[in-house]
């Protein structure tokens, strides 16, 4: 096995963490007789070889052989796992570019595609599907693999291999030349779409997808009726999927791109078992993600499963109901049903149907919300996040709450009942998290939450608690102007956090002038002024003595300071000359889909110019025909910047003139 493994020079050679000269012994370690330890080995040769891919080094190249023998020999505890590892390489390989190749790497597979096509007849079933993945996953041409492959699947009978072997055929048939099996190949596959077996039928049909991509359209009656069959879960015994239902859900729908919901209404029929439908409430959130149109098809469908018997089935339907917010308000009857539902989710967290209703709710609008949002206001215990969570937006739906202070922020009508019991907690004692957060509420809500000036004043006095009442204050504005003195004596006092004393001093209806100061040092001295100058903004005329740098400032290099800049320059001076350019440019990327958060206060901005910004709303006229969900995050949050950057479009279009 060891054969040549010493003459190496290890050393000379690299893998994603330096030298490759720890590689012979891990490769030792693999065949040792303590199978855990073999299993950490074996791992520790993915890390170093592989890690994420993005190239293939030389120790992999120089390893490659004796991996290959170490999944040869019977004794090898891991030896599906060094197969594993080999397909990832053998993909990789044929995915980057050739400076990320080794040059050693091609001679090395080709000396090694006779012990692979070997190992399709290994006594053991597993290491047959590794085998065929391998075959499936490399870039050797259909010619050298597909004789090996038809052969086994000639003699194979285990069901999961069969399937690891027609994905295989179908990849391998793609790869020319193919020395005339291609043909013979692609005519077996056809013929299994009418396999008795359901997995092989839908194995079929991911094998042709890629030379016949309206197939799983044309057969969906025949895709739908395997993934929900119970034999789905065979996949997870094979080696090129290993994943059950929701997994193969998901890498299925991969063959249905777009907005078309049929796919998703399918998996959405009522099913027997629980997997299924909490799997397909997965799908759901998937496309709902992604597109706008399918949500009128899909809310019937979510609605029914309101009252499913899973726990896991109602809380992400009633999750996703939040997430489409004011489009769902016609089931807002039914999710106050289950309100007092207290079955909780297996997470960390624990969150319950009851506090997903709670948050569609609030999305909606609907008082009936308020008793145990003014519960949870009090302490009482909580599955929503206990800090705000960001998700990159993908295929795939980021299941879970918010904050309790980013559901609040919903209800600016309810202020009324709401306040008080935020007060109660508003105190010099508070835990200081929550207390920056409720106070982020109130200056939200604005001139609404005027009821909590006399709390938040209280909090101006104590230096762990004042940055938090002036925002709060300043946001509420003039209702505050009884903390004009307190603000104006720490706007006056030395301390990282002047300008925003002085700031809130203004706002709450104090003079300009230590704003003026505060606020223009700030934005001459910090690298990147963005908070600064949306305050500076805030003073209007009394601004424009920093007008020179407002504009300089408006070609800076990072881009939320030129916007900011920019509006800050025509709320001081009125100049829309400099202005709409500046925050026209910001924008334009939108036109075409695609979103930044710096995107919406550009638009917001932009509106505010009225008429002076029509170039920027002739650019934005079509975004609301747009069906791709405008976002940048995932879960609720990028429902929210959707829903946002749509509505902050329509109010340009009506300001500028062209609202239809």
């Amino acid at each position: 096995m060891w054969s040549g493994l010493d003459a190496v020079d290890w050393a000379a050679l690299e893998h994603n963490y330096g030298s490759a000269e720890d590689v012979p012994g891990l490769l030792r370690r693999c065949a040792g007789p303590d199978p855990d330890d073999a299993d950490d080995a074996a791992s520790e040769l993915l890390n170093l070889l592989f890690h994420q891919g993005g190239w293939v080094c030389s120790g992999a190249s120089a390893a490659l052989p004796f991996v290959l023998r170490l999944a040869a020999a019977p004794q090898v505890p891991g030896r599906r796992a060094l197969l594993e590892f080999v397909a990832l390489l053998a993909a990789e390989a044929g995915q980057v570019e050739a400076r990320f190749l080794d040059p050693g790497w091609a001679p090395a597979w080709e000396r090694s595609l006779p012990e692979v096509l070997g190992l399709l007849g290994d006594p053991e079933p597993e290491i047959r599907r590794a085998a065929a993945d391998v075959l499936g996953a490399c870039g050797s041409p259909g010619e050298l693999v597909l004789p090996g492959l038809l052969r086994c699947w000639e003699a194979e009978s285990d069901p999961a291999t069969r399937l690891d072997l027609v994905l295989s055929l179908g990849q391998a048939a793609l790869r020319a030349p193919t020395g005339g099996r291609g043909t013979e190949v692609v005519g077996l596959l056809h013929g299994l779409l009418g396999d008795p077996q359901a997995q092989i039928r839908l194995a079929a049909v991911h094998a042709l997808a890629p030379v016949d991509p309206g197939l799983p359209a044309r057969r969906l009656d025949l895709v739908l009726a395997a993934v929900r069959d119970p034999s789905v879960e065979l996949w997870l015994r094979t080696s090129s999927i290993q994943t059950g239902v929701l997994g193969v859900h998901g890498w299925t729908a991969g063959l249905l791109p777009g907005p078309a919901p049929d796919f998703t209404l399918g998996l959405l029929a009522d099913h027997h078992d629980d997997e299924q439908r909490i799997a397909a409430l997965a799908r759901a959130g998937s496309l709902l993600s992604q597109w706008n149109s399918p949500t009128a098809a899909l809310l019937p469908r979510l609605a029914a499963r309101l009252d499913d018997p899973a726990p896991e089935a109602r809380f992400r339907a009633t999750e996703l109901m939040a997430c489409l917010g004011p489009a769902a308000t016609a089931y807002a009857d039914e999710i106050a049903t289950l309100l007092p539902d207290a079955a909780a989710r297996t997470t960390r967290t624990r969150e319950t149907v009851g506090e997903a209703a709670l948050w569609a709710l609030a999305r909606m609008n609907d008082p009936r919300c308020l008793p145990g949002l003014i519960e949870a206001i009090a302490g009482a215990r909580s599955g929503f996040a206990s800090a705000s969570a960001h998700y990159p937006a993908s295929d795939l739906h980021s299941v879970g709450l918010p904050t309790l202070a980013e559901v609040l922020g919903y209800l600016p009508d309810h202020a009324e009942h709401l306040v008080p019991p935020i007060c109660g907690q508003l105190h010099t004692g508070a835990d200081e998290r929550v207390l920056d957060r409720l106070c982020e509420v109130l200056a939200d809500w604005g001139p609404a939450a005027k009821a909590a000036v006399p709390q938040l004043i209280g909090l101006l006095e104590e230096d762990r608690t004042w940055t938090a009442a002036a925002k709060a204050l300043a946001g509420i504005g003039r209702a505050g102007n009884g903390a004009r003195g307190l603000l104006l004596s720490r706007a006056t006092a030395a301390g990282p956090q002047r300008e925003l004393a002085a700031w809130a001093y203004w706002r709450v209806g104090g003079g300009p002038e230590p704003a003026l100061e505060a606020l223009g040092r700030a934005a001459a001295e910090r690298e990147h002024p963005h908070p600064v100058l949306r305050k500076l903004a805030d003073l209007g005329p009394h601004a424009a003595p920093h007008a020179d740098r407002l504009r300089a400032l408006t070609a800076h290099g990072d881009l939320w300071t030129r916007v900011e800049a920019a509006h800050a320059l025509w709320a001081a001076t009125g100049d829309t000359e400099v202005a709409v350019p500046v925050l026209t440019a910001a924008v334009r990327d939108l036109a075409p889909g695609s979103y930044r958060p710096v995107m919406l206060p550009a638009v917001n901005h932009l509106a505010r110019l009225g008429r002076a910004a029509r170039p920027a709303a002739l650019l934005l006229r079509d975004v609301a025909a747009y069906d791709q969900r405008l976002r940048c995050d995932g879960g609720w949050r990028g429902f929210a910047q959707d829903e946002d950057i749509r509505a902050a479009v329509g109010e340009l279009l009506s300001a500028s003139g062209l609202a239809t």
